[in-house]
């Protein structure tokens, strides 16, 4: 069961409010998806998920597929009784860390990928096919193609050899859920580099193929203009009634100019992994730019007898309740609570975002919105 619905399109720009409608419910576009990498997001439950205000979120097919196995999550009831989340969910394909994890390691054939595993260095194939059948186990609700996801600034002929690659094993994965019965909503990734005619060209070959949505793959906001470009020039090409995913993208002035563009989902590690890293998301209320990308790093010393909020004008549940101050000591004192304090706040600050986004397109000022944030038209 997978359905779409636009329910407002901006009077100023390609941003669009909308609804996605699963097995597992429904949720608002556009939407930030955390990554819940091995069916969990680091430090939190799916119970906090849901308190703070998310509606679905992501794992990672390669990692599940290493540990504990598809076929426990499938024998445990799939993914969303697996850890507890009655909500939507996704899964990429495991092709971003087929390669990105084992670099070295790593060769790529016509038919499959071969790879050894981050956890033993055991070595493992990976097809189209298997991929699909990973994912049909672990049960999302929407998934998508196993492609071949290189650096975004490769010479043109090695991205065409890996875009020929991805077009073909898209309609080999296509045939393999299709072969499987599964009612999964299978989005078709975009891929192209940094090469706008070969971005084209992608984007209208999946466009071709019978996906309810798109991915926009190989896009990692460095350089920014340039991935800008890339994603603006993709999307005309795509169909306006489908809903577009950003792959690997979550940073604040990414989540406004793509939303701008007309993207509709993103997920990113960013502001989990920042949250173990000590760095703390802030509004523009509380001194939050782009210059700083909206973040300052709590842990630092000055903040040891700091009696204010991570930030004073956020009203979630560790803002309310804890200082500066505590949140250092249980840094410096390895204390694990700084993790779950720490990851509950950079998502609500995601997640509230998000709601002001959404806010603000239905009410058609989100280009003000935007300069409130960016500091620009």
């Amino acid at each position: 069961m997978f359905k779409f619905d636009i329910i407002h399109k901006e009077e100023n720009c390609k941003a669009r409010l909308g609804v996605i409608t699963t097995a597992h419910g429904k949720f608002s576009t556009p939407a930030f998806i955390p990554v819940a990498t091995k069916a969990t997001i680091k430090s939190l439950s799916a119970h906090q998920l849901s308190e703070i205000g998310f509606e679905a979120c992501l794992s990672n097919t390669y990692h599940l597929y290493l540990q504990p196995g598809e076929e426990i999550v499938s024998k445990l009831g799939g993914l969303q009784k697996f850890m507890s989340w009655n909500k939507p969910m996704f899964t990429d394909s495991g092709g971003f860390q087929v390669y990105s994890l084992n670099k070295n390691l790593c060769k790529v054939y016509e038919n499959h990928v071969e790879f050894r595993s981050c956890i033993d260095n055991s070595k493992h194939i990976f097809t189209p096919e298997k991929s699909m059948q990973i994912q049909h186990k672990l049960g999302a609700d929407i998934i998508f193609n196993f492609d071949e996801c290189i650096h975004f600034d490769v010479d043109k002929s090695r991205t065409r050899d890996a875009m020929d690659k991805t077009h073909r094993w898209a309609k080999r994965c296509l045939d393999e859920l299709k072969r499987l019965g599964s009612e999964q909503a299978l989005f078709g990734i975009v891929q192209g580099g940094q090469f706008l005619d070969l971005r084209e060209e992608s984007a209208k070959f999946i466009a071709s193929l019978d996906f309810p949505g798109f991915g926009i793959g190989g896009i990692f906001g460095d350089p920014k203009k340039a991935s800008q470009e890339i994603v603006a020039h993709t999307i005309g090409f795509l169909p306006y009634e489908k809903p577009k995913h950003m792959l690997g993208i979550g940073s604040v002035d990414d989540l406004f100019y793509y939303t701008q563009m007309g993207a509709d989902t993103f997920d990113c590690v960013l502001a989990t992994r920042l949250s173990r890293q000590g760095y703390a998301f802030i509004n523009p209320k509380s001194g939050g730019c782009r210059d700083n990308k909206f973040r300052y790093r709590a842990i630092h010393s000055k903040f040891k007898a700091d009696s204010g909020a991570l930030d004073s004008s956020c009203l979630c549940f560790v803002c309310k309740n804890y200082t500066r101050g505590y949140i250092h000591h249980l840094y410096k004192a390895n204390e694990l609570l700084f993790y779950q304090l720490m990851t509950y706040h950079n998502l609500y600050f995601f997640c509230d975002l998000m709601k002001k986004i959404r806010l603000s397109i239905k009410e058609d000022r989100f280009l003000e919105l935007r300069e409130e944030w960016l500091g620009e038209k």
